[in-house]
């Protein structure tokens, strides 16, 4: 645990939640600063700062609680698409330096009126993909690096 960090406050009970799901590796709770009905964070209980840091089978604990996650929010919200989203690091996006992963609805535009507020069409996560284009030799020799680094 960090005494720092707001999610390790979270676990430990000093700042309070809106929970859905906890067990002795995971929390799930509502996101306070939703960007649609249903925003959820899931976080483990042991601290750490990004993805690579966590054990394996802290990972493989939040990775069966998610799709169960997943259905309840879909469920509950009516909303059947969703973002699932996990940063690491500042420059991507990180603003919370304790792993955490957002289930974001997304609603569906042509079934909700006209608005920005939590569930309303536009609201969820937007995504712009600039994709590119991999070099067939270039790829080769990363695809090598990564898997000698899988040890």
């Amino acid at each position: 645990m960090d005494p720092n960090c707001i999610f390790c406050k979270i676990i430990a009970g000093d700042i309070p939640c809106y929970k859905l799901y906890e067990d002795g590796r995971v929390l799930a709770f509502l996101d306070v600063g939703p960007l649609s009905e249903g925003h959820v964070l899931v976080i483990p209980k042991a601290h750490a700062v990004q993805l690579g840091e966590m054990a394996d089978e802290v990972a493989a604990a939040i990775g069966a609680v998610l799709p169960r996650l997943a259905r309840a929010v879909s469920a509950a919200t009516g909303t059947g698409a969703y973002n699932i989203l996990q940063n690491n690091g500042e420059v991507a996006g990180q603003v919370v330096m304790h792993v955490h992963f957002h289930l974001i609805p997304k609603p569906d535009p042509t079934r909700a009126p006209d608005s920005k507020s939590p569930g309303s069409p536009g609201s969820g996560l937007g995504i712009h993909w600039p994709a590119g284009q991999i070099d067939p030799e270039a790829a080769e020799t990363l695809a090598d690096k990564i898997t000698s680094a899988l040890g």
